[in-house]
């Protein structure tokens, strides 16, 4: 299986990555972004690409894939709505109808967020957007299409984020995150989970197109069975 990862230097971009590079079935791995992770490894090749709304200078580069996991996003906080929808819908919406002409029978996945809004009219703005994002993968004529939903996540294997604040708060609730995973076992996801649930959705497929954090979790335990 080869495999194209948006976001490879972010928290979630960087345990999909480690579990693509640890599974013998993934033969190749393309990771497309503003920054490369510097990262050696015989399966891997990074794209260096600044424009992430615009792909015509690399359109070469992005076909014969079997999977794409799309783990770009950021913090709504501060955003005016025109903004969030930019870098959100816009930017994302770019990369897939990109893929879907080059690569129709791809597995497109793409990271979302506990609470966000399918209707696309509740009252919170990010989840109004991110529904609206999902709600336009899932129209697109890829293969199959998956939206995962997790609410918090905690790194593992020394990953960390790239946006500050949410290091300040995984290295203030490091502590707890055993306990809270025992009290909410439901609502705490793991990268290293992350990133096994979204190969085994590209190998195998899916009986949901949208997984919450819970079903992420108990798809998680079933792998390990």
């Amino acid at each position: 299986m080869d495999v194209l990862i948006f976001g490879a230097t972010g928290m979630v971009g960087q345990g999909a990555l480690r579990a693509c590079l640890a599974d013998p079935e993934v033969g190749r791995v393309v990771a497309i972004g503003r920054t490369i992770t510097g990262r050696g490894h015989p399966k891997l090749r990074e794209i260096a690409h600044e424009n992430l709304f615009d792909y015509s200078a690399v359109e070469g580069t992005l076909s014969g894939f079997d999977a794409c996991f799309f783990c770009l996003g950021v913090s709504s906080a501060g955003m005016t709505e025109a903004a969030y929808h930019h870098v959100t819908f816009d930017l994302t919406l770019a990369a897939a109808r990109t893929l879907v002409r080059f690569n129709p029978r791809m597995c497109f996945i793409y990271v979302s967020g506990a609470g966000t809004d399918s209707t696309e009219s509740g009252r919170i703005m990010w989840a109004r957007v991110k529904g609206k994002t999902e709600n336009a993968l899932l129209a697109l004529p890829f293969k199959s299409a998956f939206m995962l939903r997790p609410a918090m996540i905690q790194p593992l294997h020394g990953i960390t984020s790239k946006t500050r604040s949410y290091r300040l708060l995984y290295s203030t609730t490091a502590l707890l995150l055993p306990l809270l995973r025992a009290l909410f076992p439901n609502y705490v996801t793991t990268t290293e989970q992350l990133g096994r649930v979204m190969i085994s959705l590209a190998k195998n497929g899916g009986e949901h197109a949208i997984l919450e954090s819970r079903d992420i979790n108990r798809r998680t335990a079933a792998l390990a069975r």
